[in-house]
This record gives C-alpha cells, structure tokens and sequence, in this order.
C-alpha cells in the first residue's frame, strides 16, 4: 500500500482532504493508497444528514469551529488536531469486503500496541467496549474511499457541545454518557501523536509517494465543489417544529418552518385576544435564525403585547426556545 504524503506541511481544510481523496480515486491508477491528516476544530456532516438535528449551530458558529459535509454517509463526527483522520482509497468497490479488510489493518495494529480493540457494530472500531473509531465509505469510478477517525486526545466535552443542537439538558447528559462511551488513545497508551501516526504508517504502508504541485491545483479545483452552500446546506429541507404552552395571554402555539436554522414560516395560534394584526408580527422574524439572542432582539425593537393582549416579549420568548 502506497502512503500519499504532501509536498507541503501546513493543516489544510477539512475539505481539501476531502477533495484528495476524490482526485486519488479518479485520477491514480488502481492502487491502494493510504493517508492520515489532522484538522483544526471541525464538524463534519454525513452526506444525507440534516445539519439543524445533528448540530450546535450557534456553539459551532461562536467558537469558530469549521462545518462541512463529506460524500459518505454516516453519523455527524466532531474532529480537533488531536484527533488522526485516515483515508484508504482502495482498487475496488464491496462494502462488506471493504469495511473488513481495510478496518481489521487499523485493528490489528491496535491489536500489535497491546490493546483490546475490535471491530464492532456497522462501522466502528472498540477498545475495551469502548468507542474510539467511527468510520464510513462511498463509490468513486468503482473504488472504494473508507475514511474515519481515531480519537487520540480529543476534547469530548467540546465535542458533544459542538454536534448536540442546543438544550443545555441534552448537552449535560450527552456528555455525560459519551465518557461512558468513547475512549481516546491517550486514556490507553504512553505515547506521543506523532510516534502513534509513524506506528500505523509502518505497518500500513510499504511505500510513499509525494503530491505534485500540479496534483495540489487539481485537488483544489475539486475542493470547491465542498465549499458551496448549496453541497453543504442543500440537503436540508424545510421543517416544521410545534412550540405549545400556557402564557398569560393564554394558551398558544407556534409552527416555526425552518431551512438551515432560518424561519421561512410563523403561524401564530391560540385562545388569546388580537389586539393588531399579528401577521406584522410575523413578518418581523421571518428570515430571521431561529436563536434566542436573535429573536430577543428582533422583538425588542416592537411591544409584543401590542398584537397579542398581556403577551409579554419574555413570555414569547420562552415558548419558542423553553417549552
């Protein structure tokens, strides 16, 4: 198997590896080619995922964590440098075969570092019972691209607040049962990053190549088609949410259709006395994000209780973002 090394050595976007693997499987002869790359705090959506159930948009957007979707399908995965992404570009294309042959090399090295690992469920790799690999696959011109993690010292916690969407309930407890979860290397092995990479590259590899700098434009070239809102958003459909409760103002509820966190439609209902048309209050907050500090100050720039009698900013506020 060919190790694929770059003829540079900065920490490129996620995307750009992306691309590397697309242009390997379209472009190299029918090789085996292996390569591992580390990014900076990232979210990376599974191809048919919708980005608002699996992510923290406004976490993710506050702490300046990259998002991108990849061709493969799979779960949403959240990757910092201490995290080692790898990538096999395989001559052929067999799920089954795939998954067993390229994942068992990963295993059995593992296996040469002394530790309990095995490959468990549909795509992931366990030590000790405990996660520390999710990988996926997908076609490119009958060859097989098989890409996945290996948690090295990533921080979980920022982890979990990154690809939960946003209750600060469902972060507390998700955090808590990741640790009861997933695993890092670190948790196993007196080693460094760089010694644990060099281990896997020997016993994976038995030759290296390096990119030219033309295969670096071409890679780019490819890399645009990953950075387009259309491929990173576009499989997000519309959806509707039901926001229901008892205010003063009475009983109310709230259809909310969103598209990529924004709201493209509000219908207002509920036993409460009209005071102005509310169809003015709605068109204060369409295209609007779907945040809570957001909406706060949309509605600050109006009375609320001027379209809805004893219907309070506070009150709206926390049926959409409480109940």
């Amino acid at each position: 198997m060919k190790y694929v090394n770059y003829p540079f050595k900065e920490t490129k976007r996620l995307s750009f590896y992306l691309a590397t693997e697309e242009y390997l499987a379209k472009n190299y002869p029918k090789d085996e080619y292996f390569f591992m790359w580390q990014v900076n705090p990232t979210v990376i959506i599974g191809r048919n995922q919708l980005i608002d159930n699996e992510v923290n948009l406004k976490y993710v957007k506050d702490k300046k964590i990259e998002l991108y979707r990849r061709k493969s399908g799979g779960g949403c995965v959240y990757a910092d440098f201490s995290n080692i992404m790898f990538s096999f570009i395989t001559p052929n294309f067999n799920k089954d075969f795939v998954f067993e042959t390229y994942l068992s090399k990963v295993v059995n090295i593992l296996k040469k570092l002394g530790l309990n690992a095995y490959f468990s469920g549909r795509n992931d790799i366990l030590i000790d019972e405990l996660k520390v690999s999710g990988n996926a696959f997908y076609q490119v011109n009958s060859r097989s691209v098989v890409h996945g993690t290996m948690l090295y010292n990533t921080d979980l916690e920022e982890m979990i607040k990154a690809i939960t969407p946003d209750n600060e309930k469902l972060i507390s407890k998700g955090i808590d049962s990741v640790r009861k979860r997933v695993t890092n290397i670190r948790d196993h092995l007196d080693i460094s990053i760089e010694d644990f990479k060099a281990f896997i590259k020997r016993h994976i590899a038995n030759e290296e190549i390096i990119l030219t700098q033309e295969d670096v434009e071409k890679i780019n070239k490819i890399e645009r088609n990953y950075l387009t809102k259309q491929f990173i958003f576009g499989k997000n459909p519309n959806y509707t949410i039901k926001k229901k409760g008892k205010v003063k103002a009475g009983l109310i509820e709230v259809s909310l259709e969103l598209k990529n966190n924004l709201i493209k439609k509000m219908n207002i209902l509920g036993d409460y006395f009209i005071i102005k048309d509310e169809d003015e209050l709605v068109k204060l907050l369409i295209n609007k994000e779907f945040n809570e500090q957001i909406i706060r100050d949309e509605l600050d720039k109006i009375n609320i209780g001027n379209y809805i009698y004893n219907l309070t900013n506070d009150d709206f506020i926390n049926l959409l973002f409480k109940y």
